[in-house]
């Protein structure tokens, strides 16, 4: 292993937990968030939450839980080709997709439109509030307790929330989440400043898993071909490449050596021109990457246009093709059906019907219920439904 750079994170520098706790003989600080991510039960669930496809429709499309030990993977290697923290930046690509709702971004859809005038929803607010507030495991506190780095690798690894100004800016231009003034942490999560450069390999981490691993998993439901991706920016040319060097061999094997190929041009990429602006600007601390006012880890000016590009033809050709978009509606319809029901009669189960009943008002008792379908799974939600409402079966 290399020898940390300056401007990463360290474990011994951290700026500490919310509540103190004692020190690990055998683990640092962030590999003890590491642990407390993976042993929650939010974590657990991500198996049973949808990725892209619904969770009934195959048992071999990803789910939040492979999509996230994925982005992990990547975010590990690309950290350790920077001389970055490891382990910080395992814990973010860990614990960002926690605050996901069933049946992936419709399920988030709905409750944000449920709550509008009440604080909205957002799915990075929410991971902070399950790990702050939510999880109840622990005998002395709520919350997973996490260091300062990984909640702030939580909340801003996509970038700044507000400018130097004070005036939210980007996803927030519109207004911060709700919550955002509630969360206790170690320290100010200085909302103007960038993130860590672990959180910043997470967050691209993520963007490339889910280019490739959608394309993976559009190829295996027979939305896209391989030969029908010839064209297609970025991922084109290696299809081209594969197809005519691997000609005789099954079309699963020709689509993992894609993917396998995609991953990997990319992943070079981020980290030829993350350390290229690093050698640039020679950060010498954790903070002087905080303070410098830009992201360092990105993809090249070429890369981030085929990236788009991409993107862009995934969304048209997969995220709303049909054969995905009907199923979504109707998980839409279980989302909107369970808020509805819970709202109006308070009947959830053990802590969340107690939570509801001593909400000081109906803003209160509609977030309790927020938490309370975020935190389902997709079978439960949908086993749900169908108790209420004799849904008649399976979504779709």
């Amino acid at each position: 292993m290399n020898a940390p750079a300056p401007y990463a994170s360290e474990p011994s520098q951290s700026r500490g937990r919310r509540y103190r706790t004692d020190e690990s003989p055998t683990r640092s600080e962030f590999q003890r968030d590491r642990d407390r991510i993976i042993h929650s039960t939010a974590f657990r669930r991500l198996q049973h939450k949808t990725q892209v496809f619904l969770h009934h429709e195959g048992q071999h499309f990803r789910t939040r839980l492979t999509h996230t030990l994925e982005v992990s993977q990547m975010a590990r290697s690309m950290a350790r080709a920077l001389s970055l923290n490891e382990d910080l930046a395992e814990a973010v690509a860990l614990v960002h997709d926690l605050g996901h709702t069933p049946f992936g971004h419709a399920g988030e859809r709905v409750l944000n439109e449920k709550m509008a005038g009440l604080g909205g929803f957002d799915h990075n607010m929410q991971a902070l509030r399950v790990v702050t507030e939510l999880e109840n495991r622990y005998a002395d506190h709520d919350g997973l307790n996490l260091s300062w780095e990984t909640l702030e690798g939580i909340l801003k690894h996509n970038g700044p929330l507000i400018g130097a100004d004070g005036v939210p800016v980007a996803h927030y231009a519109q207004g911060l989440p709700f919550g955002i003034d509630r969360i206790e942490a170690a320290a100010d999560l200085e909302l103007a400043s960038h993130a860590s450069l672990e959180a910043q390999v997470a967050a691209i981490a993520d963007d490339i898993a889910y280019n490739a691993h959608d394309i993976d998993d559009a190829l295996r439901a027979g939305l896209l071909t391989l030969e029908g991706l010839r064209a297609v920016p970025l991922v084109g040319p290696i299809v081209t490449q594969v197809l005519e060097r691997y000609r005789g061999i099954e079309p699963n094997r020709q689509a993992h050596e894609v993917q396998r190929r995609l991953i990997t041009s990319a992943i070079v990429d981020v980290i030829e021109t993350t350390q290229s602006a690093l050698d640039a600007d020679r950060p010498g601390s954790a903070d002087a990457v905080r303070a410098a006012g830009k992201t360092y880890v990105a993809f090249s000016p070429a890369m981030a246009v085929a990236v788009d590009g991409l993107k862009r033809y995934l969304f048209a050709n997969v995220y709303r093709a049909e054969a995905v978009m009907a199923p979504v509606r109707a998980s839409q319809g279980v989302v909107a059906d369970l808020f509805e029901h819970y709202l109006a009669t308070g009947a959830m189960p053990g802590r969340w019907a107690q939570k509801a009943e001593r909400a000081a008002d109906q803003v209160e008792r509609a977030r309790v219920v927020c938490d309370f379908i975020a935190g389902m799974t997709d079978p439960y939600a949908s086993e749900q439904h169908q108790r209420l409402f004799d849904a008649g079966g399976q979504l779709g």
